[in-house]
């Protein structure tokens, strides 16, 4: 039997949350998505504006890209390139040896969210100059799905042959019927 969904937690998972919010006092467009199962923020960005917001946000003390990757809705369905950025609290300094926050540090955290046509050839500009964390994950979306980030400083493939033809993960990629025999020695 499907879990009964309460109204108005349907409605809060729509409503802008904090980072949201400041995002649209500043002037930043956005789509406000609906919060992950964890209640993480996930915010739709135009791909032109990706680098504006991303630095109205670094600005704003989401300074560590915990992840970026992309992932693709199914067949005839988006592309998507996602960025997962994280605000640390002001005793960052002080973490226990286990490499957890202390008591009482507040994390935020917000999900950017592009979504790509999968015809022709899907492109958003590269964050590598604002998170060198970017670096080999946009390369290992490109080399998956291939979503091109313009302005990254190495666009080549990071886990694929340099001359593989298509994309592994896309839902819609057929295998080829061959396999290349190398000697193992």
């Amino acid at each position: 039997m499907p879990e009964e969904i309460n109204p108005a937690q349907e409605l809060a998972a729509t409503q802008p949350g904090p980072v949201s919010q400041w995002l649209k006092d500043q002037g930043f467009d956005h789509e406000v998505l609906d919060n992950d199962h964890l209640g993480v923020e996930n915010l739709g960005v135009e791909a032109a504006f990706l680098p504006l917001l991303a630095t109205a946000l670094k600005a704003n003390g989401f300074d560590y890209l915990q992840c970026q990757a992309g992932y693709d809705e199914g067949p005839g369905g988006r592309l998507v390139s996602f960025y997962h950025l994280i605000k640390m609290g002001a005793l960052v300094n002080s973490l226990s040896s286990t490499g957890a926050p202390p008591e009482g540090v507040k994390v935020e955290e917000v999900r950017l969210k592009v979504f790509l046509s999968r015809e022709g050839t899907p492109s958003i500009p590269s964050l590598y100059g604002l998170f060198r964390g970017a670096d080999w994950q946009e390369r290992e979306t490109f080399d998956m799905y291939g979503i091109t980030f313009e302005g990254h400083p190495h666009p080549k493939r990071l886990l694929m042959p340099e001359d593989w033809k298509g994309y592994p993960l896309r839902k819609d990629y057929i295998q080829p019927d061959f396999y290349e025999m190398q000697d193992a020695y």
